[in-house]
């Protein structure tokens, strides 16, 4: 036994100190390389990885399912400030099962299944009527969450005392919502109808007037009523305001950012809304002919009359109810001769009759100011940015203005003066600017390891090139020397066979290389014709 392990120490000996040291090197590097591979993927392979068993809980659950899980020695992490549980991912589906069957999470609310589980005599009825309403909230914060875009509901309802006395009037009783919504989650108001009414129709005697629901921002889910319509055509106007401000303020900074730089340029926008809408209806005539002022003619009646003559001059006998007059004769006058002439014209002229609804804008530009504040160049140097600059500035807002405002009713437009009421420019370095720090390489892992792994990849790429380099070298090199193990073989019998001429010997050595390697015979040919 002893003397089979010494040859195969031999051997080993002698085949390490038969290889060359680069082939040496080659060997140890695939060994340690083998040794790598092996730990990394040992260690891949026994990772545990762990998913969330539980999320949203309350410290008091979290230390229960913990408790419980040490007990079973199941291996378990607490995450997101003690509000998720991780365990290993094979045994999630199973260990919800066991501690569901546990009862755990228990969050510790009562709901209504308490009265059917702990139905006795004995409980007061100040103890009946607080395990009565914990119940109440507990089954409406579990309706709430069933809704779409709620995360978890937590609810406080007062309900108001009884009267002594039958004829008392009934109270009435409030509630408080508190939801945790979906980040990002936008209520639609139907939604929010619907929820008010949901409260108000699981609670007896609570109208909607005494509902408050929030969530956790803090954003109040005022329910839609006509008490709240001017509250709701008001921030619906200052939605619009600071919409129409917000458009006007981006275009005006992407402007002028653009050409002085985002960081050099501040832009505030102010509005005056005209929310007034006008609804009129007009009934206007016109000429069809606007330059004559005239219409069509539709008839047209034309009398003239002339009349050129003599007439017979006056006479006769003049007459008086006064018995005392004793006129008997008068004065005549001139002959009535003379011309006449009547022109008498009627003419029926039909015109545009226009009939117009108006209905107005619902709101309208009347006026606008914007202010804009610019860093020069040289931040120290107001001086830097020229004036040109400056008047450029000015004569890009004042277009924006005018084209903003509503025009005058008489179609006027704004005058040089009053656009530079409404601009307001100023030059000077932004000392209170912010410096933002560079930006860092979002990763979870440091930059060594990144390196470690860079330069493991390199060396294990070196490693197996020259490994299967030496692999290559050796094998033209085993090739090389059973070469010389033929030859020697070949030649080894010529020499001790039994002693013949040397031109017969010569003869079989050329028969024989011509068998075996006909190439070498050729080149040994023609060597001897190039010769001859």
């Amino acid at each position: 036994m002893n003397d089979a392990l010494m040859n195969v120490k031999n051997k080993i000996t002698a085949y390490w100190a038969s290889r060359s040291k680069k082939q040496k090197m080659m060997m140890v590097g695939s060994v340690a390389l083998m040794i790598i591979i092996i730990a990394a993927a040992s260690i891949l392979t026994t990772r545990t990885t762990l998913v969330p068993l539980y999320s949203n809980l309350t410290p008091s659950e979290t230390g229960s399912i913990k408790e419980n899980l040490d007990s079973q020695g199941i291996k378990n992490e607490i995450t997101e400030n003690g509000t998720t549980i991780k365990v290993p991912e094979e045994s999630v589906d199973t260990l919800k099962v066991e501690l569901a069957a546990e009862g755990i999470p228990d969050s510790g609310n009562i709901d209504y299944s308490f009265f059917s589980q702990s139905a006795g005599i004995g409980m007061t009825e100040n103890e009946f009527n607080v395990i009565k309403l914990d119940s109440m909230q507990t089954e409406l914060a579990s309706l709430i969450k069933k809704i779409d875009g709620v995360e978890d509901a937590s609810v406080m309802i007062t309900l108001p005392d009884k009267g002594v006395f039958v004829s008392d009037a009934a109270g009435e009783a409030s509630a408080s919502i508190v939801l945790n919504t979906k980040p990002g989650y936008k209520f639609e108001e139907n939604q929010i109808n619907s929820l008010y009414h949901l409260v108000s129709k699981s609670v007896p005697n609570l109208p909607t007037d005494n509902i408050v629901i929030m969530n956790q921002d803090f954003q109040y889910y005022d329910l839609e009523n006509e008490n709240s319509s001017f509250a709701s055509a008001f921030a619906s106007q200052n939605e619009i305001k600071k919409e129409i401000e917000r458009d006007i303020q981006r275009q005006v900074q992407n402007m002028l950012g653009t050409i002085m730089g985002q960081d050099k340029v501040v832009v505030s926008v102010t509005t005056d809304i005209d929310f007034t809408q006008e609804n009129r209806e007009e009934n206007l005539v016109e000429p069809v002919d606007k330059e004559n002022m005239a219409g069509i003619e539709i008839s047209a009646q034309r009398i003239n009359e002339s009349y050129s003559g003599d007439a017979a001059a006056a006479g006769g006998v003049p007459q008086s109810e006064d018995s005392s007059d004793s006129l008997t004769s008068y004065s005549s006058g001139d002959s009535g001769s003379g011309d006449y002439e009547k022109v008498d014209e009627k003419i029926n002229s039909e015109v545009n009759r226009i009939k117009k609804e108006i209905v107005g804008s619902p709101y309208k530009v009347k006026d606008l100011g914007i202010q804009v504040m610019v860093e020069p160049p040289k931040a120290n140097d107001p001086n830097s940015l020229s004036q040109q600059s400056v008047d450029d500035i000015t004569q890009i807002l004042g277009t924006i203005i005018r084209t903003t405002i509503e025009k005058k009713a008489e179609g006027e437009e704004l005058t040089d003066e009053e656009l530079t009421n409404k601009i307001a420019i100023s030059v000077q370095p932004f000392n209170g600017k912010m410096k933002l720090p560079k930006e860092e390489a979002s990763s979870s892992l440091p930059i060594w390891a990144y390196i470690v792994g860079g330069v493991l990849i390199l060396v294990i790429t070196i490693l197996l090139i020259l490994f299967f380099r030496s692999r290559r070298q050796s094998e033209m090199e085993e090739e090389y020397v059973v070469e010389e193990e033929e030859e020697v073989v070949f030649d080894v019998p010529d020499l001790n066979k039994e002693k013949e001429t040397e031109a017969s010997l010569k003869r079989k050595q050329l028969e024989k290389l011509a068998k075996e390697k006909p190439d070498e015979f050729a080149k040994l040919l023609r060597s001897w014709i190039a010769e001859d």
